[in-house]
């Protein structure tokens, strides 16, 4: 019996020795693993046209869900990522999220990717009074003036004039300044958007619009589209695209000469590897906002070390390799949320908005500070010109002097080529 007793003494001695260290070592992750989970939803372009983007962002996602839960979690829980694929259709988007919100009870909300994909999300969340995450869309909350909608994408108060600030503030400085501009886009929302800043920038500059036309969203063949622009000799082509159009543009350009002093502007998908190298050095001088790319002025705190662990995922997953155009930007829209939730120590929708208002969020694409719109309070939209490009190898394409900022002067990382021509020399 003594035996027996000692026994029990030394289990229920090392049981509570456990106990101690567990706590003593902070092993908040073990902790956090009995807990009930966070769940955040949201749809993403899975197929479709956008999905090879909407797969790059939904794995920077996972990886901040990761890092996250190896920390222990959020509020000591961990973070479930539950998600559905909206096929790029914006039909199928309030259907997806008021399964989210109704069936799978999840307790934050955030958007898939684009402009078209969040503008069907918006009347919804409004009506159930979430706060709402936007992942590059550009202008959504324009009309609804939503005081929980916060955007990850660095276009400021006017986000729609920021995809062209850059463009034609260059144009101006030259000398002779270029005279008359021409306009195309796609009859859609991003598109629309686009190009309604760029009138305002061709206006406030007193350029000459000689072409404004838009395209049907299903167009295959660009050819007489550019050979329509190429008839009104225009000084600068301005391009607003999503990225089957932004590539048939590019082709349909060098099939048929167009060789204006200045061209692109505000061409979704040229800095996707896929188009990278499938184009290669027929992108040579075209011009095209940024968000971030890989040159030594954006070198933001956490960006590397990011980059490096999605592209080791990246290849196992079969997603772009590269990652520069969205991935950083997704993983900073679930930090934002992330140290909200953390800063409000809850999951109070009002809180949590009223919370992202009033901070300034360290991420790895830099310093995140909103406006009233949610907006971003200071546009960042750079303006980069693609330079030097040889062959389709990809791995060129991590190293400076490709895709150089041109543009705001503080983060210039080159000078432009100007004419458009000289680049492609």
């Amino acid at each position: 019996m003594m035996r027996r007793a000692n026994c029990w003494s030394a289990l229920r001695a090392a049981a509570a020795i456990l106990a101690a260290v567990l706590v003593l070592s902070g092993s908040e992750t073990v902790l956090a693993q009995g807990k009930k989970p966070i769940r955040i939803g949201l749809g993403m372009a899975l197929t479709g046209g956008l999905a090879g983007n909407g797969k790059a962002a939904l794995l920077a996602m996972q990886i901040w869900k990761d890092d996250v839960n190896k920390k222990g979690g959020l509020l000591g829980r961990p973070v479930e990522l539950v998600y559905y694929d909206d096929q790029t259709n914006p039909a199928t988007v309030p259907g997806i999220y008021t399964k989210l919100i109704d069936v799978d009870k999840v307790d934050l909300v955030v958007s898939g990717y684009g402009t078209n994909l969040i503008a069907p999300a918006m009347p919804l969340v409004m009506e159930r009074k979430l706060t709402f995450m936007g992942l590059f869309g550009l202008a959504n909350n324009e009309k609804y003036k939503y005081p929980r909608y916060f955007q990850i994408a660095p276009g400021g108060p006017n986000p729609a004039a920021s995809f062209s600030t850059g463009f034609f503030e260059l144009a101006s400085r030259q000398n002779p300044k270029p005279k008359t501009v021409a306009l195309v886009g796609a009859d859609a929302e991003f598109a629309q958007n686009a190009l309604a800043g760029a009138r305002e920038n061709v206006k406030h500059h007193g350029f000459q619009v000689v072409y404004d036309k838009t395209y049907p969203p299903n167009t295959v063949d660009y050819t007489p589209i550019v050979r329509a622009i190429k008839a009104t000799n225009p000084d600068i082509v301005f391009v607003a695209s999503y990225p089957p159009d932004s590539s048939g543009m590019v082709l349909a350009a060098h099939e048929v000469g167009l060789e204006p002093k200045m061209f692109g502007g505000g061409m979704v998908g040229l800095h996707y590897t896929a188009l990278l190298t499938k184009l290669g050095p027929k992108l040579n001088g075209i011009m095209d906002y940024g968000f971030w790319v890989p040159e030594p002025t954006m070198k933001f705190a956490g960006v590397d070390a990011f980059l490096a662990k999605y592209q080791t995922e990246a290849v196992k997953a079969g997603v772009d390799p590269l990652g520069f155009y969205l991935p950083p930007w997704a993983y900073a829209m679930m930090q934002v949320l992330g140290d909200a939730v953390e800063g409000t120590k809850g999951l109070d929708q009002q809180k949590l908005a009223e919370y992202m208002h009033t901070h300034e969020f360290q991420t790895v694409i830099g310093k995140v500070k909103f406006g009233a719109d949610g907006e971003w309070a200071k546009t960042r939209t750079v303006t980069i010109q693609f330079q030097n490009i040889k062959g389709s190898d990809a791995e060129q394409f991590k190293h400076p002097g490709k895709q150089v900022v041109v543009y705001p002067d503080d983060l210039r990382s080159g000078k432009l080529i100007y004419p458009y021509s000289a680049a492609r020399k």
